[in-house]
């Protein structure tokens, strides 16, 4: 696999979804961002507002993790914080599914919460991701919401949170890009800290890879070259 340094910094999504994360840490996220080229900052909706006002002009985009971590809120509640980040300047949203209705067999419920906050986005304008979090999931579980995201077709499907009791797989990036094709685009996060873990995941087929070390990973595609 051949890439490029800015080809990987442009698939890095720059996270810092951290409870005690203070303003000056999110304005050194966002510095870093623009400083190294990054696709966007992953933050929760709290600081949308902060993080675009840093990064306005400047092609990096906001993206606010939506339901998160555990995804246990109602589809009303997911699609008001939606809104609501979208409206404090959020370029692209990470949304977690509910895995309890998922468990419970309950895939109308599924494809519900996916169809309308993925209508919100779409009309909005902005990328739609669907956080699955594998680790509490069966393979079949999982193809069965990659074939639901096939259909509807959110931007990304995403294989974990960070904060689960595992992150992002080889295996699973995988499954979910043969689940769902050349119609969605797969975003592997959890775990992944360095430049060989970063590039085994997009030649396994991840296009967006998020982390918190993408710092370090890029700084590592430096000193190699």
């Amino acid at each position: 696999m051949s890439i490029t340094l800015d080809q990987l910094a442009a698939m890095i999504d720059h996270t810092n979804l951290k409870p005690n994360a203070t303003k000056e840490d999110f304005a050194k996220l966002c510095a870093e961002a623009k400083e190294y080229g990054f696709a966007m900052v992953a933050i929760n909706p709290y600081p949308v507002a902060q993080c675009a006002e840093h990064l306005k002009g400047t092609g990096v985009h906001v993206g606010a993790a939506i339901g998160f971590p555990l995804g246990q809120v109602t589809i009303a509640d997911k699609v008001h914080e939606v809104k609501d980040a979208i409206e404090n300047g959020a370029h692209e949203i990470d949304y977690v599914i509910n895995i309890t209705e998922l468990k419970a067999g309950n895939l109308d419920y599924i494809e519900e919460e996916m169809r309308r906050i993925v209508e919100v986005c779409r009309a909005a304008g902005i990328l739609s991701k669907v956080i699955f979090e594998n680790c509490y999931l069966t393979d079949d579980e999982k193809r069965v919401i990659s074939r639901i995201a096939a259909n509807v077709r959110p931007d990304f499907i995403k294989t974990s949170t960070g904060f689960g009791t595992g992150g992002a797989t080889l295996e699973d990036v995988r499954l979910m890009k043969e689940a769902v094709g050349d119609f969605v685009q797969v975003k592997a996060a959890g775990g992944i800290r360095t430049l060989e873990d970063a590039l085994a995941f997009v030649e396994a087929g991840a296009t967006r890879i998020g982390t918190s070390a993408g710092v370090a990973i890029i700084d590592e595609f430096r000193s190699r070259s």
